[in-house]
């Protein structure tokens, strides 16, 4: 997964504060999407909605071969309808919000003793039932890395230490993390912008 520059990351941000509007306006998805072909096809990326600090939302897809914006628009506008976790964000809540993205590399499977906390984010499966954490996960609640795999098991709906058995399936990932309060707003490309009071810098 190639590093991205600040533009790039405007870009992106750019596109999910469009997309939030537009879901929380409309219940609509975004159209017109503008595309950078520098940024490629993705691999998996995640928005997650802050508001006040506190989660707001996340959803977001992995093994997508589409275009990074589109994925970025799509988890954008699921994080603020469709997280069944909260209620619809309301559009009078979007100036408050915070957005993150986190930008995924591709799957691989992973031994227990390799997983690194807050470097590697998992996805665990079997069958039917799978359950993912990004990497920033471990590192916001203080956990090691046998008890993300631990949490990542029962995000999947199974047992705590499902992790042993073989059936079970283990897969790690990377993720570059970057939000609207690390990049300073008067870089966001596009006619609207990013609202200076749209966002919050508490952490």
């Amino acid at each position: 997964m190639s590093s991205l520059g600040n533009r790039e990351k405007n870009f992106l941000l750019q596109i999910a504060r469009q997309a939030l509007r537009v879901a929380a306006e409309r219940r609509e998805s975004l159209e017109n999407i503008a595309q950078d072909p520098a940024l490629g096809e993705s691999t998996g990326a995640f928005v997650t909605l802050r508001k006040r600090a506190r989660l707001r939302g996340c959803m977001g897809q992995i093994g997508i071969g589409r275009p990074l914006a589109q994925v970025v628009a799509h988890s954008a506008k699921s994080a603020a309808l469709e997280d069944p976790r909260f209620d619809p964000v309301r559009l009078d809540e979007v100036p408050e919000i915070e957005i993150e993205i986190s930008v995924l590399s591709a799957l691989e499977e992973i031994t227990p003793e390799k997983i690194e906390a807050g470097k590697h984010g998992l996805l665990v499966s079997r069958g039917l039932q799978r359950g993912l954490l990004l990497p920033q996960v471990a590192t916001e609640c203080r956990w090691t890395a046998g008890r993300f795999l631990e949490e990542t098991c029962i995000k999947a709906g199974l047992a705590r230490d499902a992790w042993r058995e073989r059936e079970t399936q283990i897969q790690g990932f990377t993720a570059e993390v970057f939000s609207e309060a690390e990049l300073p707003w008067e870089q966001s490309p596009g006619p609207e912008g990013r609202a200076k009071s749209g966002y919050s810098t508490s952490t």
